[in-house]
């Protein structure tokens, strides 16, 4: 049997829905010259051949054109969705019948998220991808026994990579995984342009919002929160930044931003964005605080940044009043708005980051499983950055594609820089 027919080999909404996702398909890929060179090369040359694929990634139509250059490659892929609301029908369905097996439908429930993650780890997979590190947990703590067939991994996400880290720092990481999120061509382009101009994007769809005037509380100052906070002020916005982190902290001050704790910031804010990684960042006691009609977005990884379960607690009332947008009306009246219930909200009421930055972020994560299957058997279990000759050549791609050219270093300006002598 044509195993793109075979029902066993997927879980989609809708096969018809196949001719629309392979024209955004196609729209995405003409964004991403980068990545289209690499296919190329992919095509003639078939690094991956024979190699099993488990990739766990927002299922949009950039990641469409990574799974085809790695299919092209050789590659055997199974894909999965790294988030219950991110996942675009149309282009589940026109990869399935590419021949990519996708195990992903929109707004699928907690048990039906886990559900395709073990499907894809039921590949056998020799490369893991992973957009949060919800397939090496899993693959850690249900399946062991598959660890060892692994060659290696690699992780989208900030907040994978810190999941990745404490594995390691335990001693329990089964594999190499290459970090892609810490990549100068993924987080100085992807986390700061990317997730900036997303994030306002789907707010703006989910809220029809004016940001000019409006108070916009950042809650985190990392690449993402840098992002959101320059497109913010752009827009009109007043910016507040909230950290935990004094440098970072200090840096916003110095980046012209009102800086304070976020109690403080709670009854001032028109909106509220966490961009941190990490748990419980708005809680109970900011809800407390909180204006009426103060809206909530999230567009860290996982759903846990906005306490959502004491929100909803704490509400006399919760009411879908628009898509994408629950009204939670407080005792007291207040009326207060999340929005994409708490998920990422650049993906759930939006189309994610524009496929230009993708480009290169999903450069990194072709060329490292190349890495990998090349230098398989020579690293051990440990996270790992991207090697610089690879991020250097994506940049260097990157730039070509624009028609941009710069300068190079002369013969002489390389042996001062290996020297020592010289002085003053």
């Amino acid at each position: 049997m044509d195993r793109t027919l075979d029902t066993s080999h997927y879980d989609i909404k809708d096969l018809s829905l196949a001719p629309e996702g392979q024209k955004s398909i196609d729209w995405a890929s003409l964004n991403m010259p980068v990545l289209a060179q690499i296919r190329q090369r992919f095509t003639d040359e078939k690094p991956l051949r024979d190699v099993r694929i488990a990739a766990c990634l927002h299922v949009t139509t950039e990641t469409a054109n990574l799974m085809l250059t790695l299919k092209d490659g050789g590659a055997d892929v199974v894909l999965c969705a790294s988030n219950p609301l991110s996942t675009q029908d149309e282009v589940a369905a026109a990869l399935v019948t590419r021949g990519i097996a996708v195990h992903a439908i929109r707004a699928e429930d907690n048990d039906q998220y886990y559900r395709h993650i073990i499907a894809a780890i039921q590949h056998s997979p020799h490369i893991t991808m992973d957009d949060g590190a919800d397939v090496v947990s899993t693959l850690h703590q249900k399946y062991p026994e598959l660890l060892a067939q692994v060659v290696g991994g690699t992780e989208e996400t900030t907040t994978g990579v810190i999941r990745l880290r404490n594995l390691a720092r335990q001693g329990k990481l089964g594999y190499p995984v290459i970090s892609v999120n810490d990549a100068k061509t993924k987080h100085f382009f992807d986390n700061r342009y990317g997730t900036g101009q997303s994030t306002l994007d789907g707010i703006t769809r989910a809220t029809n919002l004016l940001w000019a005037g409006a108070r916009v509380v950042i809650c985190g100052y990392g690449w993402c929160g840098r992002g959101v906070a320059r497109r913010a002020q752009g827009m009109g916005s007043r910016v507040i930044v909230t950290e935990v982190d004094p440098i970072a902290a200090l840096e916003a001050v110095m980046d012209g931003y009102d800086v304070m704790p976020l109690a403080d910031a709670a009854p001032l804010g028109d909106v509220f964005i966490t961009v941190t990684g990490n748990t419980n960042v708005i809680d109970r006691q900011h809800f407390d605080r909180m204006k009426d009609g103060a809206i909530m977005a999230n567009s860290g990884h996982f759903d846990v940044e906005v306490a959502v379960g004491g929100l909803r607690e704490m509400a006399s009332r919760v009411t879908e009043v628009r898509p994408m947008v629950e009204e939670h009306l407080m005792p007291d009246g207040r009326k207060l708005y999340l929005l994409a219930q708490g998920r990422l909200v650049n993906l759930a009421a939006a189309e994610g980051h524009p496929a230009s930055v993708m480009d290169m972020s999903f450069a990194n994560q072709a060329l490292s499983a190349e890495y990998l299957i090349s230098n398989s058997g020579s690293l051990s279990p440990d996270v790992y950055d991207v090697p610089a000759v690879i991020d250097e050549e994506i940049g260097r791609l990157k730039l070509q594609t624009m028609g941009i050219e710069i300068d190079t270093l002369t013969e002489a300006q390389i042996a001062y820089l290996a020297s020592w002598e010289s002085g003053t």
